[in-house]
């Protein structure tokens, strides 16, 4: 089973151990006088159709979006069946782009998602390895189209990089404080999903996304990795600590933001730090002046491999029609209730 399938398919939990840390109280998510201009988003596998549905909700609140290993937005409209047949396989077809447009205008007009002048203004960045089989390539080409119809001017604001040799997962570059056992096989994946293709994938998408960026040095990020505590934001699906990097220079308030979202098995209960220690988005905000949020999801029953909700499961059970990708998503409220926070004045 793959990093998306297994979470879908699986009736029960395994057993898995939370990390030490876990067991101390964090504090709360501070308010860093973020610059409300200068957001981002991005996401791997459940975390890039997460990140996708975020901007098409509230596409005013961002500047760019990033997504790896991803299909198209609101592709399980709400159905376990089309979330595994038609969202990482095509065994029940690719996504009807038409429809999902249907979808997309139906909210549009109900006010559930952003205006489309808004979302054309959007930067974005996709990438999809060749042998990806978990999500197929041919779902993040049909992202790709979903985006050319929806941008401005495609060829100035929209990236695709596929990797030929690459799996399913999060491509690093080999660095010194990356440790091998971190590192999955670039065309297998699996383990923490952070490939070791030697691509720094970060870099890539945030240059495209801001642009002139200055490259890190080497060693360890001047910042701090706080984990924090995400129950006070009351959301269905959200483990009880999240983290964020802080660089030293953003301690006063200004900094830009990018918030990261895991994907399925890449959340610090699975992996403990791996994924927000060494997806490399932290050397890059520390040398630009960038905030990075990672929250985190939590395993459960309807989702053991701490997947976000792309495809209904944290929405009320009675509704036969969840409104996951939409404003009223209780995962996206959540989310943007954090970024409401880091936009806050620093407590003195």
């Amino acid at each position: 089973m793959r990093l998306l399938q297994s979470s879908l398919v699986s009736l029960a939990l395994v057993g898995l151990a939370l990390p030490s840390a876990a067991q101390e109280s964090p504090p709360d998510l501070p308010g860093l006088a973020i610059d409300t201009e200068d957001v981002s988003l991005v996401g791997v596998s459940s975390g890039g159709y997460m990140a996708t549905q975020l901007a098409v909700a509230w596409p005013e609140r961002f500047v760019g979006l990033g997504m790896l290993g991803t299909g198209p937005w609101a592709c399980a409209q709400g159905s376990l069946s089309l979330a595994l047949g038609q969202c990482m396989s095509n065994r029940l077809g690719l996504p009807d782009l038409d429809q999902l447009s249907q979808r997309l205008q139906d909210y549009r007009r109900r006010d559930l998602v952003g205006d489309a002048d808004e979302l054309a203004d959007l930067r974005v960045f996709v990438w999809h390895g060749e042998e990806d089989e978990t999500v197929l390539p041919q779902l993040g080409d049909a992202l790709v189209t979903q985006f050319k119809n929806w941008l401005a001017d495609p060829e100035d604001q929209l990236r695709l990089v596929v990797s030929d040799d690459a799996g399913h997962g999060w491509p690093v570059a080999a660095r010194g404080n990356t440790p091998i056992t971190a590192l999955a096989d670039c065309r297998e994946g699996g383990g923490t999903y952070l490939l070791g293709c030697d691509l720094d994938i970060a870099g890539r998408m945030m240059n495209w996304l801001h642009g002139g960026l200055t490259r890190p040095t080497s060693g360890e990020p001047e910042g701090q990795l706080l984990r924090f505590d995400q129950t006070e934001f009351d959301t269905k699906g959200f483990a009880d600590s999240g983290y964020s990097f802080i660089p030293e220079a953003c301690q006063g308030g200004g900094c830009g933001l990018t918030v990261a979202l895991h994907g399925c098995g890449m959340g610090a209960e699975q992996i403990d730090e791996a994924f927000v220690r060494h997806s490399g988005l932290n050397e890059w905000a520390a040398a630009n002046q960038r905030v990075v949020l990672y929250p985190q999801a939590e395993t459960s029953l309807p989702n053991p491999q701490g997947c976000w909700d792309w495809w209904g499961f944290a929405e009320s059970t009675w509704q036969l029609n969840p409104l996951h990708d939409s404003r009223e998503g209780t995962q996206l409220s959540g989310l943007m209730a954090m970024i409401d926070r880091l936009q806050q004045t620093p407590k003195r």
